[in-house]
């Protein structure tokens, strides 16, 4: 099975969760996932004058689901694209490769910590499987949600 088959059937899942723009408000979420075993393994925070928008992909998206709603975290989910990477100088090639295939990116992030010292990005772009096919056919390794679960 390819890769970019996986891409479609498993995807990373991010979170957006939604806060009053307050201190504390992302200690107490990452204070709640850590006390029930789930892992953040990549964030980005966007700070607006009122609200405070967290994107983060998780370890287990079922219980981090569960801790949101029972905590009053309002959130929303989509798929996103996350790449591999050995280190920084390989964010050349992953655009390369987007760009090749005409894929707008609408926003990028990178994971706090992976496993064997890799990293990975994690992509908000048009055409997520179009993407995989570009990012596969220059030897990336395109993530599944089930790569990142503990």
């Amino acid at each position: 099975m390819s890769h970019a088959t996986q891409v479609a059937t498993d995807p990373v899942k991010q979170f957006s969760v939604f806060t009053e723009n307050r201190v504390g408000r992302l200690s107490d979420l990452t204070s709640l996932l850590k006390a029930n075993d789930v892992h953040i393994v990549a964030l980005t925070v966007l700070d607006f004058t009122d609200t405070t928008i967290l994107r983060l992909v998780v370890d287990d998206n079922d219980r981090a689901r569960e801790i949101m709603v029972n905590n009053d975290f309002p959130y929303t989910e989509c798929d996103v694209l996350a790449v591999e990477i050995n280190d920084e100088s390989d964010l050349k090639e992953v655009l390369a490769a987007l760009l090749e295939a005409e894929i707008n990116i609408h926003y990028v992030y990178s994971f706090l910590k992976r496993p064997e010292g890799k990293s990975a990005l994690v992509f908000n772009i048009e055409d997520p499987d179009v993407a995989a096919q570009s990012l596969n056919n220059r030897g990336f390794r395109v993530l599944t949600q089930s790569d990142i679960a503990r």
